[in-house]
């Protein structure tokens, strides 16, 4: 007789989940990778209105194209998701024109001093969103899921310039944001039943996933 595979626990992710919530999250689900929605259409975002685009390791287009994504994503059996607050804040007028408002000429300087405020509280929660992840990631791998693999909210900010004239200064620590691999992050969510409001009001919040094996 063909031997059976091995029953799995149903409770055999609360430890990531109790990890998630240790770490500061605000909500946290375990969801198959089939239910993660990966769309072509996504990165256009990235190559229009980005200026990450071509100039960071993780960003588009260095990053697995969304078809390779959902390859890799069929050999994993599960996927985390963890949506953290954030303490940058924006108003109104900063929230709804950021990239206008750290690049256009035109821009009131009251404004753009705002908006680059905004940016630079949202980089250091971005970089404690990533640490976190990775928590996650080394968590799962102590656990015998060596091939758990972290995704992390927006481009990277180990670095105040990416060094694309050689190579990545913190390999063991850069991720890629879900998005640049083609996730339609709200979709994706809603498959999860959760939610996520963009454009967002006040407050963004933080979105991380952690593919399991």
């Amino acid at each position: 007789m063909p031997k059976q595979k091995p029953k799995r626990k149903a409770n055999e992710f609360t430890f990531l989940l109790e990890e998630a919530n240790r770490l500061g999250a605000r909500e946290a689900k375990i969801i198959s990778p089939n239910k993660v929605v990966v769309e072509d259409r996504v990165l256009l975002k990235c190559r229009a209105g980005c200026d990450s685009y071509g100039k960071k390791f993780v960003c588009p287009p260095y990053t697995p194209t969304p078809g390779e994504f959902r390859k890799i994503l069929r050999e994993y059996r599960k996927v985390l998701i963890v949506k953290f607050p954030a303490d940058a804040e924006a108003e109104e007028d900063v929230g709804r024109s950021l990239q206008k408002n750290q690049c256009s000429p035109a821009i009131p300087p009251d404004l753009r001093e705002r908006t680059n405020k905004f940016w630079d509280v949202w980089g250091a929660d971005k970089r404690r969103i990533l640490l976190a992840m990775l928590e996650l990631e080394k968590a799962a791998f102590n656990r015998g899921f060596t091939l758990a693999f972290a995704l992390t909210a927006g481009s990277c900010t180990l670095c105040e310039k990416c060094n694309m004239d050689g190579s990545c200064t913190h390999p063991t620590m850069a991720r890629y944001a879900e998005h640049a691999l083609g996730v339609n992050v709200k979709k994706t969510l809603m498959n999860a039943g959760m939610s996520i409001k963009f454009p967002f009001e006040k407050h963004p919040e933080g979105l991380g996933m952690l593919l399991i094996e």
